[in-house]
């Protein structure tokens, strides 16, 4: 049950940067009047300027306060994201820790010649050893899975802001288009990528 509830955390995490990606650019049009018409004469993209500091400082914010990344970011909707797959990891760390405490408490009480553990006739001492390995294993599992996606959430910040840095405007693209020979009247199909270098 709880490897199920942390990879589902996990994996909702994960899956978060897919729409980080938006649109920053301006179009800026010139246009002259001739007669009665509107005529476009220029044509630019107006971008604003690429700074290679943000995603380092958006990774620093969430290493010092998990969330404060992606606020830096504006994605203010993964900050609850962000503390219920911490707080989750937290909390099966701290129960699996109570929990093996109870075990391990119960069988040194019994290796020292007492019977009035709470286990008392439901677990023989070696089923005690054994819930002990269990509980200390999803325990240490619990805390290596916290740090884990205390680490994702760095690194959602620092994806997410290289990702609002990407360029994607009209200077670069890729245009299918049909050709007739003039010749031999025949059509062909080809594929364009336009590069525009300002």
């Amino acid at each position: 049950m709880l490897n199920k509830i942390l990879i589902s955390c996990l994996s909702l995490f994960l899956s978060l940067s897919a729409f980080a990606q938006e649109d920053k650019t301006k179009t800026g049009t010139k246009t002259e009047k001739i007669g009665d018409l509107n005529v476009v004469i220029d044509s630019t993209a107006l971008r604003e300027p690429i700074n290679p500091l943000d995603p380092a400082r958006a990774a620093f914010y969430s290493a010092v306060l998990p969330g404060l990344g992606q606020a830096y970011n504006k994605k203010y909707w993964k900050i609850p994201i962000v503390y219920g797959a911490l707080g989750a990891g937290v909390y099966f760390y701290t129960s699996n820790n109570k929990n093996y405490k109870r075990v391990r408490n119960a069988y040194k009480r019994r290796l020292a010649g007492f019977t009035d553990d709470e286990f008392q006739g439901r677990l023989t001492d070696d089923g005690l050893l054994e819930r002990q390995k269990t509980f200390r294993r999803n325990k240490e599992l619990s805390l290596l899975i916290t740090v884990g996606l205390y680490a994702l959430n760095i690194i959602d910040a620092n994806v997410d802001a290289h990702l609002l840095q990407y360029n994607v405007d009209d200077n670069l693209s890729f245009k299918p288009h049909y050709k007739i020979d003039k010749f031999d009247r025949t059509g062909s199909l080809g594929l364009t990528m336009n590069l525009k270098l300002d």
